[in-house]
């Protein structure tokens, strides 16, 4: 989507703005985003079936698809954590060999390559 840089920490804007690095935008978080924007907890210039696809292609983004080889992961990751969207990711990352890059440090336990977005 699009860098903010006071969302992210240097270290991660580096990671993020790489040549090399071959940023993904999960089908789960895309579901996330657009449950919050429907319940009123996240508020968007435009409607997600527009912002979302706008904002991925102005920064580069990729899609990554939900397979069902990920939701099925989901059955087999220990119980670190409770958020449905972020168990997903978690299985998508593992499954796809995905580095994640994340603020929240209870994904810390799960066996998946994280690096921290602040």
């Amino acid at each position: 989507m699009q860098v903010s840089p006071r969302r992210f920490g240097p270290e991660a804007l580096a990671l993020i703005e790489h040549p090399d690095t071959d940023l993904l935008l999960s089908a789960a978080s895309s579901w996330e985003i657009a449950i919050k924007y429907a319940l009123g907890k996240l508020p968007l210039p435009e409607p997600p079936p527009r912002y979302v696809p706008s904002r991925m292609q102005t920064s580069g983004v990729s899609a990554l698809p939900v397979e069902h080889s990920h939701a099925l992961r989901v059955a087999d990751l220990p119980a670190h954590h409770r958020d449905p969207f972020d168990r997903l990711l978690i299985a998508q990352a593992q499954i796809e060999g995905l580095v994640l890059l994340t603020a929240d440090r209870q994904l810390a336990p799960y066996d998946v390559t994280l690096r921290w977005a602040s």
